[in-house]
């Protein structure tokens, strides 16, 4: 299991735990509003709302891009708002309606191989992260009639969609920034070499 955390640098699991956090905040902010409109059809606000706040999964794998991204964006939420007991959490059973979206992504990520990173494969990551996240809740606490049930997977099904797309454009732009590569260039110092300074001060020296 450490093996498997080694790929991972200090940057990649900033980002990381920084999607988390962002998508517990966002849950927290949307789903009171989105009960608002879904509540009196009796649909559970997070096969809509589940786009906007799952698409943080989907984005931290395609920052990051290393494999088993997706699923620790998961585990920290899982973890989080267990521990916390923020909107959302359901006990100790969070740890199950939190992984089942990552561990869906992930796998979803390996049987498509080198399309993950496409638009057309964030499309199908936020689809599947949010339908299982869906799925999942319903499962373990609505257990919804059949009719009801398949309304709020497709729902979910293009909420999560449309937030898989969101995210690719997003990463699109963080790529453009370039940050990753500068945060790399910055950490990277190779201190056996002489700076520009010490280098000048020893020719100095020498021409005494």
């Amino acid at each position: 299991m450490a093996k498997r955390f080694e790929i991972f640098t200090l940057f990649d699991l900033v980002i990381i735990s920084m999607m988390s956090a962002l998508g517990i905040a966002v849950k927290v902010v949307l789903v009171p509003l989105v009960h608002i409109i879904t509540g009196p059809f009796f649909i559970p606000g997070g096969s809509i709302s589940g786009g906007i706040y799952m698409l943080f999964i989907v984005l931290g794998a395609m920052i990051v891009k290393k494999p088993g991204s997706a699923f620790l964006v998961c585990l920290i939420q899982a973890i989080l708002v267990t521990i916390t007991g923020t909107m959302g959490s359901h006990g100790i059973m969070s740890l199950v309606t939190y992984l089942i979206p990552g561990i869906g992504v992930e796998i979803l990520y390996f049987l498509i191989g080198k399309y993950k990173y496409t638009k057309g494969g964030c499309f199908s990551a936020g689809v599947v992260a949010n339908v299982l996240g869906s799925f999942g809740v319903n499962f373990v606490f609505f257990r919804l009639p059949l009719i009801p049930l398949l309304l709020t997977l497709s729902l979910s099904a293009l909420s999560g969609g449309l937030g898989g797309v969101l995210a690719y454009t997003v990463a699109k732009q963080v790529d453009r920034l370039n940050l990753s590569k500068e945060e790399n260039a910055d950490l990277e110092v190779d201190i056996s070499r002489p700076t520009d300074s010490q280098q000048h001060d020893t020719e100095d020296g020498h021409n005494e």
